[in-house]
C-alpha cells in the first residue's frame, strides 16, 4: 500500500510541476532518484506519462489521462450550468474564464475555460491543480470554506511561487476576510509570475462554496481602475452559475 501511495504521489507532482526532471521530483518527494524513476518507467509503460524531451529528460501527464476524467470533469451539473455564463463573461471582458473545482483540501482542479481572442492570452490545461493560497479562484473558495478545512489547507508548508506569493497564514486570513467582505478575490502575479486575476465563489443551493470562476490575464493588460468592472462582472457569473445549478 505505501509503495501504491508513494506511486501516486509521484505522479500527482509530475502533474502539478510538469515538465519535470527525476532529480527535481526525488528532492519534492524526498525520494530516492532510483526509485522515482523506476515509477517514471513504468508509468510510461502503462501509457500515463510520456517524456516531454529537450536536453534533460524531463516528464509529463500523456493525453491518455484526459480519456479517463471522471465525469466531475468532463460535464456534470456544474459545468452545464457554468457554460453560457462564463461565455458571457468572456466576451463581456475579453479575457479567459477558468472554473475549478477543490480536490477536497488538497488543491483547486481546473474543470472548465474559455479562452478569449485576445492575440496574448492565458490558458491552462483541463485537469490542472493549483493551489489554494496562491491563485484567484483558491483564494475565492477558501474564504468561504469552514473553520477546520481552513486550518488543514493553512497550517500546511505552503509554497512560494515567486515574490509576490502571500505564505504566511495570518496575512491569508486577512485577505479571506477581505475577500467574504467584498465578494471577490485577486491575484496579482502570486501563482504565476504577470498573470493576474479576478475570481469569484460558486454556492450549491445549501449556501456551500462548491466551486469558483475567474477571468486572468497577461500583466500587461492589467487596469487597476478597472477592478471593480472586471469584479462586478465575475461576480455576477458566480451568482448566475450559483442560481443555474440550485435549478439543476
Amino acid at each position: 500500500m505505501n509503495s501504491l501511495l508513494k506511486s501516486i504521489e509521484i505522479i500527482e507532482a509530475v502533474s502539478e510541476n510538469q515538465p519535470v526532471g527525476v532529480g527535481e521530483l526525488a528532492k519534492l518527494l524526498d525520494m530516492p532518484k532510483s526509485s522515482v524513476q523506476r515509477v517514471l518507467m513504468t508509468f510510461q509503460e502503462a501509457g500515463w506519462l510520456r517524456q516531454a524531451g529537450g536536453e534533460l529528460t524531463r516528464w509529463e501527464i500523456s493525453p491518455r489521462v484526459i480519456g479517463v476524467r471522471p465525469n466531475a470533469l468532463k460535464g456534470g451539473a456544474l459545468q452545464k450550468a457554468a457554460r453560457e455564463p462564463m461565455q458571457a463573461l468572456c466576451n463581456a471582458v475579453n479575457e479567459t474564464a477558468h472554473l475549478s473545482i477543490p480536490d477536497g483540501t488538497n488543491a483547486m482542479v481546473l474543470v472548465e475555460e474559455v479562452e478569449c481572442k485576445q492575440f496574448v492570452r492565458t490558458a491552462y490545461k483541463i485537469g490542472d491543480v493549483s493551489p489554494f493560497h496562491a491563485t484567484a479562484n483558491g483564494l475565492a473558495l477558501l474564504a468561504f470554506m469552514n473553520a477546520s478545512q481552513v486550518a488543514t489547507i493553512l497550517n500546511r508548508d505552503l509554497k512560494k511561487y515567486g515574490d509576490k506569493t502571500i505564505n504566511d497564514p495570518a496575512l491569508i486570513r486577512e485577505e479571506l476576510a477581505r475577500i467574504r467582505e467584498r465578494g471577490y478575490s485577486v491575484n496579482f502575479g502570486q501563482y504565476r509570475h504577470a498573470i493576474y486575476a479576478i475570481g469569484a465563489p460558486i454556492f450549491d443551493s445549501s449556501g456551500i462554496a462548491v466551486a469558483s470562476v475567474c477571468i486572468s490575464m497577461p500583466e500587461s493588460r492589467f487596469d487597476e481602475g478597472r477592478i471593480e468592472e472586471w469584479a462586478r462582472a465575475v461576480t455576477g457569473a458566480a451568482s448566475q452559475i450559483s442560481r443555474g445549478r440550485a435549478g439543476a
